[in-house]
């Protein structure tokens, strides 16, 4: 099978369950983003030595795919393989920030994003995450999309902050509070 199809040469690209749109469409800019997030997830994966966090960043890249799918397939569409996204993986998300807040210090103020390289790698990958959410916005408010993707979304943004939080306080980094500018 060759990787190139042609069929996106003019400017288009197909949809999973048929149709096709332009690439510029808010659609392609919401799994689009999901996808750039998925690759700097890959990063952060691979700039740890931390099992936990290995794992815990790859089961996300693979939910991340059902997220994309979900998104290049209209809601009214329903194919049967087609596994949209459900309530279960946001759960899943919401029991692992449980459990790492559960090991870490409170937070008492704004944290500067850093730390460690897996660390910084998971506070880029947040900041790419809530711009997903806001093309999923932006989406949900020309067409129907699965409410979940957007909760799952939302949550993942948690998720990567309170995991970059974990991952660093693992390497033994600390945390750069954020200070107001004094002023004269």
């Amino acid at each position: 099978m060759k990787i190139y199809t042609r069929t996106g040469d003019k400017g288009e690209t197909a949809l999973f369950a048929g149709g096709r749109v332009s690439k510029g469409h808010v659609r392609l800019h919401a799994y689009g983003t999901v996808d750039e997030l998925n690759s700097i997830l890959g990063i952060a994966a691979t700039s740890t030595d931390q099992g936990d966090v290995f794992d815990a960043i790859r089961r996300v890249q693979a939910e991340l795919f059902s997220v994309g799918a979900d998104l290049a397939t209209p809601l009214e569409s329903r194919p049967k393989w087609l596994v949209r996204v459900s309530a279960d993986m946001v759960e899943g998300l919401e029991r692992d920030i449980d459990g790492w807040e559960a090991k870490l210090p409170p937070l008492t103020s704004f944290i500067l994003p850093g730390g460690g390289m897996t660390g910084a790698y998971l506070h880029l990958a947040r900041t790419v995450c809530r711009r997903a959410e806001r093309w999923l916005a932006e989406l949900s408010t020309e067409e129907a999309v699965n409410p979940v993707v957007q909760q799952y979304v939302n949550r993942l943004s948690d998720w990567l902050f309170v995991l970059a939080r974990y991952a660093n306080n693992n390497e033994g980094r600390s945390e750069t509070e954020w200070r107001a500018p004094q002023r004269d």
